[in-house]
């Protein structure tokens, strides 16, 4: 009887066992670990440095729209508007008169498209809570905003693609969403302890998408970016 040791487990078998990291919701990039937090775990992009959840971790539907009835999102509430008017100000100033656009994910106070109609345009309402008749979807705009909605998107990729087919060509996607800036403050972060928010952007997130779609970018003010589509009337 022969008193040699069993051969080793193949490394293939070893590499098995290492457990398997999600792409990045955002790109599709190949994703690295970043902090466990609350029994909840967190990635990281090193493409386009966006921060998501685990996505085993996502609320549910209807937990989302329970946490979103408790938004204080008055239509007529000066201190919600003049937060708004970081991204209306700046989109104002880019749109000819009389431009038709969309609120993708306007929430049950649509208080942008209220301010973008009062400055004389045209605005459609999109919400899958809120606004889901889908007839919106069906055509393109001069301008889409996405306004404190991006973060709490389950498919980035896939959301990013439809805004993407709204804006017609020369329009603009306006997208305002608090820029996750200093991991060292990730832990305490108001933003991240949102239980509905579940990827975070950096400014050059966005920057990658401008360049991958071929699309100009602007930033006027923090947490806000401005993505012109190419092409239109000259």
């Amino acid at each position: 009887m022969s008193d040699a040791l069993p051969p080793a487990a193949p490394h293939a078998q070893r590499d098995a066992q290492a457990p398997t990291l999600p792409a990045c919701p955002v790109c599709g990039a190949a994703s690295a670990p970043f902090v466990t937090l609350d029994g909840r775990a967190y990635f990281r992009c090193p493409t386009c440095a966006a921060r998501f959840l685990d996505p085993a971790h996502h609320p549910a539907p209807a937990d989302e729209r329970a946490h979103y009835l408790h938004h204080e999102n008055d239509v007529h509430d000066p201190r919600y508007r003049r937060f708004l008017s970081k991204l209306a100000d700046p989109l104002l100033a880019r749109l000819a008169p009389g431009a038709r656009g969309l609120d993708y994910g306007c929430g049950p106070g649509p208080a942008l498209a209220a301010m973008l109609r009062e400055a004389g345009h045209a605005v459609a309402l999109y919400d899958p809570a809120f606004a889901p008749d889908p007839a919106p979807l069906k055509t393109t705009y001069d301008f889409v905003t996405c306004t404190e909605v991006a973060e709490h998107f389950h498919h980035p990729a896939h959301e990013f693609a439809r805004l993407r087919a709204l804006v017609r060509p020369g329009g603009w996607l306006a997208v305002m969403t608090c820029f996750q800036t200093d991991d060292a403050r990730f832990a305490d972060w108001h933003y991240r302890k949102d239980p509905t928010h579940v990827v975070f952007y950096r400014e050059e997130t966005f920057r990658h998408l401008a360049r991958a779609w071929g699309w100009s970018r602007a930033v006027p003010v923090k947490d806000v970016v401005l993505m012109q589509r190419p092409g239109g009337a000259p």
